[in-house]
């Protein structure tokens, strides 16, 4: 059996965070038994659609790298890939259900379902519907119907979930769902089941939210004669209050992690980890590593708490590890959409190196470095360390200079060769660490707290080095 996994957005706005881990559970799940990942577009809900959600869903997922093997634009023999388009299939299949007795057409108006909820309300029952329509005739031609699925009374709807073990209902708790709606298109319901059949789908994994519609699904795999596919509904993701991560609690919309320029891989480590862990203590995972020890039965039952600490640590640790020059390339949006001048990419790369260990994102490049891309300005009180005095300064920045004046150019382009350099020329010299490594990182950053004095040579190179010692001595 070839695994198939799909996730199946629907376009009604920005994709959520947890939906972006639904996306990656089924890619983990299908890539570790070399199966297929299905991209489905579910727009069956054309008056909730937003203009443009479908496409941003497709890049989003493009850009962390979660490539899909069938979809809409890239196709597949299963095909089409949104719903909108399959409107006829979902036509026949109700019908055949409700030729079969396995469904039924309702003719209930809006105002009777109105009153019949508000009634069911005031008696404290659960709205469902009432049955009113199970054993009327099909409507004639003109009449506005839906076609309902005919839950039968007194059973025990039972499944295996691939997380939560075995999972049943009782019929009486479950709903008459309308499967085709009067205007002629499918609810959510007959849709999904219908696709994930003739798509060839073997395992559901989705979010605990459609847990309760799983018995409806179950019910319509029977009426159809359809074996299920295996069903896995992943634990909701909480915000740190312990309530449900929402639009109105923040950090919902997976663009905004991308538009802040947390590394892919990171923001898929931090993802997978919410509800799921490979092994031991470890945190810090490449989307291989996760491929090769994914196990959706390892996935927890309860909630996973959604840490922006968290993210940031991961999303730093990722950094760390990244080669620079790869960095640099994803960082020149960033760098540019602040208006921060660059002489070429190896200067980038030089950043990048100094940018690791400081930047969890790439949204904060040049926030720790903006004395590399412009003039700098601050007291001349702050060229002298604690313990030390304005001449002290002074003379270390003059020998300082000349020392690094002599210094060849290349040095300039490694900060950990420049550091070697200049410390055995301190301690050759019994100049003092402190003394003299403080008033040159102040006369090159002009910050009390910045990256260290090579790391900040390295980016300004050094003529401009020399310059802003100059200037350092100037003030004093």
């Amino acid at each position: 059996m070839t695994v198939r996994t799909r996730f199946a957005p629907s376009p009604t706005g920005h994709l959520h965070i947890g939906g972006l881990r639904t996306a990656l559970y089924n890619f983990l799940f299908a890539r570790h038994h070399k199966g297929i990942f299905i991209i489905r577009i579910e727009d069956t809900d054309q008056t909730r659609e937003v203009a443009g959600a479908r496409e941003e869903i497709l890049d989003i997922l493009k850009q962390v790298g979660l490539n899909y093997d069938e979809g809409p634009d890239v196709g597949g023999k299963y095909g089409p890939y949104v719903q909108s388009e399959r409107l006829e299939l979902y036509r026949k299949h109700a019908e055949e259900l409700a030729k079969n007795g396995a469904a039924y057409w309702c003719t209930c108006s809006a105002e009777r379902l109105e009153k019949m909820r508000e009634e069911q309300q005031k008696r404290g029952d659960v709205p469902k519907y009432d049955g009113a329509c199970r054993d009327a005739l099909r409507p004639g031609s003109g009449q506005n119907a839906v076609v309902r699925l005919r839950v039968p009374e007194g059973r025990t709807i039972t499944f295996v979930d691939a997380i939560r073990g075995e999972v049943s209902f009782q019929s009486a708790d479950v709903d008459d769902q309308v499967l085709l709606k009067s205007d002629g298109f499918p609810t959510y319901h007959l849709a999904n089941i219908v696709d994930d059949h003739l798509m060839k789908i073997t395992h559901v994994i989705r979010g605990e939210e459609w847990l309760p519609s799983t018995p409806k699904h179950v019910l319509l795999y029977e009426a159809f004669g359809w074996e299920a596919p295996t069903f896995a509904h992943l634990p909701l993701i909480l915000n740190e209050g312990g309530g449900k991560l929402s639009k109105r609690s923040g950090h919902a919309a997976a663009m905004d992690y991308v538009k802040e320029g947390y590394l892919p891989e990171a923001l898929l480590n931090f993802l997978a980890l919410l509800g799921w862990n490979p092994r031991g203590d470890e945190e810090i995972y490449s989307l291989d590593e996760l491929i090769a020890s994914f196990d959706i039965t390892k996935v927890n039952k309860g909630g996973a708490v959604f840490s922006m600490e968290k993210l940031d640590w991961i999303a730093g640790e990722h950094m760390k590890k990244a080669n620079p020059a790869t960095l640099a390339k994803a960082a020149v949006p960033f760098v540019e959409a602040k208006g921060l001048p660059y002489p070429d990419d190896a200067w980038l790369a030089r950043l990048m190196r100094v940018e690791q260990g400081r930047a969890v994102k790439l949204s904060q490049v040049g926030e720790e470095t903006g004395f590399a891309f412009g003039d700098i300005t601050y007291a001349p009180a702050l060229l002298v360390p604690k313990k030390s005095s304005k001449e002290e300064a002074k003379d270390r920045l003059k020998k300082t200079r000349a020392f690094l004046e002599d210094t060849p150019e290349r040095a300039y382009n490694d900060h950990e060769k420049l550091s070697i350099a200049v410390l055995s020329w301190i301690k050759e010299n019994n100049l003092g660490n402190a003394q003299t490594l403080w008033p040159l990182r102040v006369a090159l950053t002009g910050r009390e707290k910045s990256p260290g004095p090579f790391e900040a040579a390295m980016l300004l190179g050094k003529e401009k080095t020399v310059q802003r010692i100059d200037e350092a001595l100037r003030k004093l």
